[in-house]
């Protein structure tokens, strides 16, 4: 595969990843008292960390000059398209084991850590991969053209966060108490280290983040290969995610064609990667742009007009957090029976759907 090339500096990926820590822990300090956030706070620290993502590509100019910086570009761009599809699922767990609003984002934060943990992995693998072994491109491009298709007809199937195979797992091993103390992910019960549901809940959103992670990696990878490029473009995008999470969650329901514009994406990305190993060769990058932004904006337009005077912001009017859980979560601290929980396994609400339907474009397996 024709590449890019240009030489990193360790000081350079040290420097990236450390903001990017930092930027983290700036996250987590200012909303360490697990207040509800509301729209206009997360309004404001979504264009925050765009205006860093977007600021991050200008040094790339600056540094590497245009093609470089559009490269990024569309990797940034496309990995922030499919995170809205993350938020779908995030606010199906949320609101299948009813997380009270004020504990979502301390779930969230560290399912963007998670995020990226798996994503540093996918990448040097998947960037490997595709170097040392052509064949793998017509691999990982056919699994994105079949991701893409899969978007499009599995739009309608239903969610069921207590059947995740990884989330059954975690709750034959571990000691579990079907009910939230606090904030907690871990509580001392009759002598015994447990966890409470809220551990649960992280590990079905960590759960989604794998599957997701593999094909938002492999739709990168087909733009380059070029491992700092990935790895900033994925970072800058999902360091956002949280915010954006607050500041989308209330509006999802008006995003109902979004999954023809991400379908078009995924498999525009897969024919990509393929025609890279053929004659024809790599794409040109504005072509990349082109199609991504088109696409989503096609879909996203259409998405606005189809549902007018569907409401509007997250925290409009009821006080319930963006998922629709209560933001009063005294009845779920530890003194709590449980009473109208969803527990992973349904019986803390007896009358609790067996599954969700799910509202968005993709849903994860399992």
């Amino acid at each position: 595969m024709e590449e890019l090339s240009f030489a990193v500096p360790l000081w350079v990926w040290v420097a990236v990843s450390a903001a990017i820590a930092v930027m983290l822990a700036i996250d987590l300090f200012m909303h360490r008292d697990n207040h509800v956030i509301e729209f206009r706070e997360a309004l404001i620290w979504s264009g925050v960390w765009i205006a860093v993502g977007l600021a991050f590509g200008l040094v790339l100019w600056a540094w590497q000059g245009g093609e470089v910086a559009g490269t990024y570009y569309a990797g940034y761009l496309l990995e922030k398209a499919l995170s809205v599809d993350n938020i779908f699922v995030f606010a199906l767990i949320f609101t299948f084991f009813a997380v009270p609003a004020g504990y979502q984002h301390k779930v969230l934060f560290w399912g963007v850590v998670g995020a990226l943990v798996a994503r540093f992995v996918f990448i040097f693998l998947g960037a490997e991969l595709l170097n040392a072994f052509f064949w793998t491109a017509y691999l990982l491009g056919g699994f994105l053209v079949w991701t893409a298709w899969k978007m499009l007809v599995s739009k309608d199937e239903e969610v069921h966060p207590e059947r995740n195979p990884v989330v059954r797992l975690v709750r034959r091993i571990i000691p579990t108490d079907p009910r939230y103390h606090g904030a907690r992910f871990f509580v001392r019960l009759n002598g015994r280290r447990t966890a409470t549901l809220l551990f649960v809940v992280l590990i079905a959103v960590e759960a989604s983040d794998l599957v997701f992670a593999v094909d938002s990696v492999g739709a990168v990878l087909a733009i380059t290969t070029h491992t700092f490029l990935v790895w900033t473009a994925n970072a800058f995008a999902i360091l956002g995610l949280r915010s954006l999470y607050f500041c989308l969650a209330g509006l999802l329901r008006r995003f109902e064609y979004l999954h023809y514009g991400l379908s078009v994406v995924l498999a525009f990305a897969g024919v990509k990667l393929i025609l890279s190993e053929t004659p024809v060769g790599k794409l040109p990058i504005p072509l990349t742009l082109g199609v991504i932004v088109v696409a989503l904006g096609i879909s996203i337009v259409w998405s606005l007009l189809a549902t007018r005077g569907r409401g509007g912001s997250p925290d409009a009017g009821d006080g319930q957090g963006a998922a629709g859980a209560p933001a009063d979560d005294t009845a779920n601290d530890s003194g709590s029976d449980g009473k109208g929980l969803r527990t992973a396994d349904g019986s803390g609400d007896p009358e609790g759907p067996a599954g969700l339907s799910a509202p968005g474009p993709r849903t994860p397996p399992g």
